[in-house]
Formats: structure tokens, C-alpha cells, sequence
């Protein structure tokens, strides 16, 4: 490998600012990856290499003072569901093959604004409504560690792409997961911020809206680098007048003297795999032992909040797309999941009224400590098209969403973050904390990640 790809994006900006290398050296390393392995795991699915040197020769023109943009010069990758104009929005669907946006998200502006250079649009599953990545459209991604494997969904591409070394850093989204369940099956580190943190707009006609839904939906970032979420964060974040839910909030807050982490590993009718036991438990130490007051604890009512966050995306989400969107499986998918995952009696407005009370319930717990680690999925990455199997796709999916969904259902920011490899794949954890204390979650990420680095990148296999 190329050593240039090894780096975060972090690094490489520093790097670029000193001119210790070039930004058109840092891109070219990354598009010759792309050539290298996307054909390997069909990560990316546009490779912007025109555009890409255009920008990296002005910015290696750029003035000192521009130089110093805290992503100058650094190539990053886009999810093919956020509006980046001159290239389609697809949402991974055929009828959208062809639909241009008419401005960029928010989020764009601003990694541009910031000096980053897109060099690909990644992959994702029709409307990112599974947790597998594949489409008529683009076809399948394959995860880097095991291609029998899913990379998760639905930012997979973005995943595959961050773990194999085709980018440093990617812009993703999460309604139910989908910054973190890909980051967890590839083995990198994702941010689901605050909803409203970052704001969330779309252009393509038909798919501006996301019902009541979108109370669950959050952009955000994808790296190796802990550090590198939180710069982009920074980026990204802040009120745009595009959309309404966002919201400009103070970054850092009150920290203890002797923080508090509580630790899940346990989960109501799920079992936790060793392996991700044996990393909640590895993340406690190294916490601990940096001065962190532990405390083992059951999760307040996680089971419930998983209905509830169902029974509100169920309302709002299949009600906003138009007809024939999806190909046969998928919709089949999609009605089997909905009947099968749920028959809580509540109504729209019932789940609605216990949702805040949850919210509440979660506050009171965050406020005690600053920050719950658990698994980001019970269970171990499975082989692709599991989620489509109608006799055990369900019950695999709700062991996987059992613990991810507080962050959707709740609005609280969450990150995922690898750890050891065991048995030739990453394990993993997710950090809670409260509502906008995104400091705390990234904070105790750092203390972990610096006993235990970045599995990532590495080659196909």
C-alpha cells in the first residue's frame, strides 16, 4: 500500500498545509487505490478523477493563509443519497438514475468550504432501507474483510470504501443505523450525531420529504480516526435555513472531575457475541484506567424503544415513497420486516407521547453518566441476503437493531468504533451520551482508540 492511504484525513491535511506532500500526490495515491480494489468490492460507484485533479492542483496553488482549512486538500468519498451537483442523487434506485440535483446538500458546502476534494460517490441499498448494500442499479458491495459477508447498510459503500483504503474520510446518513451499522461490519469509526447537529437537506423532486420519519434522520461522518469525526463535525455542523429541524449548539460542555461510563452487556431476549462482550469490557478497562468511575448496568428499556422507533418509522417512512420504487425482494422485504417486527397496539399518537417520555427516561440515565457503551450490534456481521430470508431475516435484523436504535428513536448522538479482530473480523462497541454532548462520546472514543488503533485499512479479501 501506498503510504499516503494509511493516513487519516487529519494527518494528510497536516501534511498538505506544511507541503510536506502535495494535495495532487494524496489524491492520485487514492484514485489509484480506487482503480486498485473498488473492482474487488464495488464500493464506489462514480470516481470523480477529473474534477478531483482540477481541485488538488488549486489547492496546491493556495495561498498559506487557505492552506490552513482544516481539510485542505484531502480527497473524501459521498454517499450516492446526498445532492452533490453535477452528479446523480440516485438513492441506489433506477428511477432515479438520472436525477441531478439542483444545489448541494449543506453538508457539501461546507467539506468544500473546508478544502475537501470528492473523489467518488459510494454505494448504498434502494432508499438505504436495508442492512445489506445492493441495488439493481449499481449492483452489489462487498465487505473487505470477507465478501461473504454484508458491509452493513445502508452507508456500506462508504464503509467498504473507508476500510480498503479508497478514502479517508465519507459523508454518510442514519435512520436506523446506517452510519454505524456499516462502520461496524467493515471495521471503521461513525458518528450519528444530535439530530439537528448536521443539517439534512435534499433537491431530487419526490424525495425532499421524509414524513414524520425524518425526526430519526441525521447526516454524518465516516473514518478510521476519531479525530477525523470530530473535525468534521466541526465542519458540518450548525444551523441551515434549508432545514428547519437544524439547530447551532456549544460543542463542548461540563465534564466531571471522575467521569462515569456505564457499560451494556446484556441485552433483553438477545445474546451479545463474546467477542463484542470481550470489547465493551476492553473499553471499560482502558477507561478505568484513565480515571473513569465504571458501573455495569441494564440499558433503560431498549426493547420499547425499538418498538416505538418502529412503529413511528413505520408510519412516516413506506407511507412517503412513491409506488413502484422498489424492486420485487425488496419490497417484499420491507412489508415482512414492517408486519413481522411489530404488533404493538399503540397508535402514531400514543408512540408519539412515548417517545418523549423515553426521551426523558434516557436524559435522567445520561445525566448520571456521561457516556453507555454497548455493542453496536449484538450479533457478529452475517452473510449477505440474510436480511431477505423470510424464515430468519427478521429475527436477525431485530438482535441487530436492538441496541442501535436509542440514537434514532431518541435524537442522542452515538459513535461506533472498531476493536480487536477476532476470528478474521473486527469487533466493535457504540458510545452513547446525551443530547448534543457529542465531546463525551467522541471524547472516551479517543481514550479507547489510542490503546486500540484503527484495524484499517486493509486489502480485500
Amino acid at each position: 500500500m501506498n503510504e499516503l492511504i494509511l493516513k487519516s484525513a487529519s494527518e494528510l491535511a497536516t501534511l498538505i498545509s506544511k507541503k510536506d506532500v502535495s494535495s495532487r500526490e494524496v489524491v492520485e495515491a487514492h484514485l489509484n487505490r480506487i482503480q486498485e480494489v473498488n473492482p474487488e468490492i464495488n464500493a464506489i460507484t462514480i470516481v470523480l478523477e477529473d474534477s478531483a485533479m482540477s481541485m488538488a492542483e488549486a489547492a496546491d496553488k493556495a495561498s498559506e493563509d487557505i492552506r490552513k482549512r482544516p481539510f485542505h486538500g484531502v480527497p473524501i468519498t459521498v454517499k450516492e443519497n446526498i445532492d452533490y451537483v453535477g452528479v446523480p442523487t440516485t438513492n441506489g434506485l433506477k428511477l432515479l438514475e438520472d436525477s441531478y440535483p439542483t444545489k448541494n446538500a449543506p453538508i457539501i458546502d461546507r467539506m468544500l468550504e473546508s478544502g475537501a476534494i470528492p473523489i467518488g460517490r459510494t454505494n448504498l441499498p434502494e432508499l438505504g432501507l436495508r442492512l445489506d448494500t445492493d441495488n439493481p442499479l449499481r449492483g452489489r458491495t462487498f465487505n473487505p474483510w470477507n465478501k461473504k459477508l454484508t458491509p452493513g447498510g445502508s452507508s456500506g459503500g462508504e464503509a467498504a470504501a473507508i476500510a480498503s483504503g479508497m478514502s479517508p474520510f465519507g459523508l454518510g446518513n442514519d435512520i436506523g443505523g446506517s452510519l454505524r451499522n456499516p462502520a461496524y461490519c467493515c471495521g471503521i469509526a461513525s458518528l450519528k450525531p444530535s439530530v439537528g447537529r448536521i443539517p439534512a437537506v435534499r433537491t431530487i423532486e419526490g424525495f425532499q420529504d421524509r414524513g414524520i420519519a425524518g425526526e430519526f434522520y441525521a447526516e454524518g461522518p465516516m473514518a478510521r480516526s476519531v479525530e477525523d469525526l470530530r473535525n468534521g463535525l466541526l465542519i458540518m455542523a450548525g444551523r441551515h435555513v434549508d432545514d428547519p429541524r437544524s439547530i447551532s449548539v456549544e460543542f463542548n460542555g461540563y465534564v466531571p472531575e471522575n467521569p462515569k461510563a456505564a457499560i451494556v452487556k446484556s441485552l433483553p431476549n438477545h445474546e451479545i457475541a463474546k467477542a463484542n462482550v470481550e470489547a465493551i469490557e476492553k473499553a471499560a478497562k482502558i477507561l478505568e484506567d484513565k480515571g473513569w468511575i465504571i458501573e455495569e448496568v441494564d440499558a433503560p428499556e431498549v426493547d420499547h424503544v425499538y418498538n416505538i422507533w418502529l412503529k413511528v418509522l413505520n408510519s412516516g417512512m413506506l407511507d412517503a415513497i412513491p409506488e413502484n420504487t422498489f424492486q420485487p425482494k425488496t419490497e417484499a422485504y420491507l412489508h415482512r420486516f414492517a408486519e413481522q417486527s411489530h404488533n404493538d397496539p399503540l397508535t402514531l399518537y400514543e408512540a408519539l407521547v412515548e417517545r418523549d417520555r423515553l426521551r426523558r427516561v434516557w436524559s435522567s440515565f445520561l445525566d448520571n453518566y456521561q457516556v453507555c457503551i454497548g455493542p453496536t450490534w449484538a450479533n457478529r456481521p452475517w452473510p449477505i441476503d440474510t436480511d431477505l430470508d423470510p424464515d430468519i431475516g427478521v429475527p436477525t435484523l431485530r438482535e441487530s437493531f436492538n441496541f442501535i436504535t436509542p440514537g434514532n428513536c431518541l435524537g442522542i448522538p452515538s459513535v461506533s468504533l472498531p476493536m480487536d479482530v477476532v476470528d478474521s473480523h473486527p469487533s466493535g462497541i457504540q458510545i452513547y451520551s446525551g443530547l448534543y454532548r457529542e465531546d463525551l462520546c467522541l471524547s472516551a472514543a479517543e481514550i479507547i482508540q489510542n490503546e486500540v488503533p484503527s484495524p484499517t485499512p486493509i486489502d480485500p479479501k
